[in-house]
């Protein structure tokens, strides 16, 4: 293994993820261009205190890259397809780089592969910062159950569906951040289909299925996509009727995940606060929790039938 690629992989590895229960953050930086010198440089050297480390990491490693190229911002710019100021942004790690600006540069800057290591963990440090530590679970897990009353779960939203969430965030979001928000929504999907599959149970309140988010259209398209997930193998999806009366899951939304290493944890988060937990004897209750949940809830085959019949009535 290269130095580089070495380097690049403890980096990934030294990404800063809060434990526990951990609350929200946002983050606002400026720049201006320096056009002597080919830069854009920073208005403030004071660093938003909530900017994910693997962006200011991956941002250092682009520009030991660049510099041995022998090429300043402007010119891998030119040679990638992005502005001067993209590229600033990303060195300085105020903004994330997408994976084709990663598959780009790492062409152009001939580095073996080595930014492409990180490209997975600057993805995921897009999600709020309350989640990010279950999503480092819950990407190696080897079965996961997932109960939610009010909204689609993430893993099954269209983006219609997650950016009209974003969009009515409290306190609002900038655009920036909605953008990155979706996309990190998007790219946690990748479990459906991932090699090896994991096994995936999803119970969604049918008040959740009704409950307009969005235009009809967002709607219509988000009960289609439900029909095509639960089409795979490895995909359960059940609907809680209306009107079911009193159920355990009347305490609120929870997941349960079996990780690579067959420990089970459990997770649920509300108002911007996710918690993992570990403890056998609460994670236990929440997995004979799921149990019933699973009995009470219609099958796999008139849950299906039901959201056919909800795409019919649009």
């Amino acid at each position: 293994m290269s130095p580089l690629r070495r380097a690049a992989l403890n980096m990934a590895q030294r990404v800063d993820v809060a434990a526990g229960c951990v609350g929200r953050e946002g983050e606002r930086v400026k720049t201006v261009r320096d056009g002597r010198n080919g830069r854009a440089s920073s208005k403030s050297k004071e660093q938003a205190p909530d900017r994910p480390g693997v962006w200011s990491a991956y941002g250092v490693l682009l520009q030991h890259l660049r510099k041995r190229a022998g090429l300043n911002q402007q010119q891998l710019g030119d040679a990638i397809g992005y502005s001067l100021e993209q590229v600033a942004s990303v060195e300085q790690g105020r903004r994330p780089a997408k994976a084709a600006f990663t598959r780009a540069a790492d062409r152009v800057l001939e580095a073996g592969g080595v930014l492409e290591v990180l490209q997975d963990e600057v993805d995921r440090a897009k999600l709020p910062r309350f989640f990010r530590n279950f999503a480092l679970i819950e990407a190696e897990a080897v079965s996961r159950c997932d109960y939610e009353p009010l909204l689609v779960p993430g893993l099954l939203q269209t983006e219609a569906y997650a950016r009209a969430l974003f969009s009515g965030h409290c306190p609002p979001l900038n655009e920036e951040i909605i953008d990155q928000r979706t996309e990190a929504r998007l790219g946690r999907q990748k479990l459906l289909t991932r090699v090896p599959l994991a096994e995936l149970s999803f119970i969604i309140n049918e008040e959740a299925l009704r409950d307009p988010v969005g235009s009809p259209e967002v709607m219509r398209a988000q009960w289609q996509r439900l029909l095509e997930v639960a089409a795979l193998r490895n995909v359960e999806i059940q609907v809680m009727p209306a009107r079911r009366g009193f159920h355990p899951g009347k305490n609120g939304p929870f997941v349960v995940v079996e990780t690579h290493e067959h420990k089970h944890l459990g997770y649920f988060e509300s108002q911007g606060v996710g918690c993992v937990i570990s403890e056998p004897t609460e994670v236990s209750t929440f997995a004979l929790r799921y149990g019933k949940l699973r009995s009470q809830a219609l099958n796999v085959e008139e849950s299906a039938r039901l959201i056919e019949r909800m795409v019919g009535e649009t």
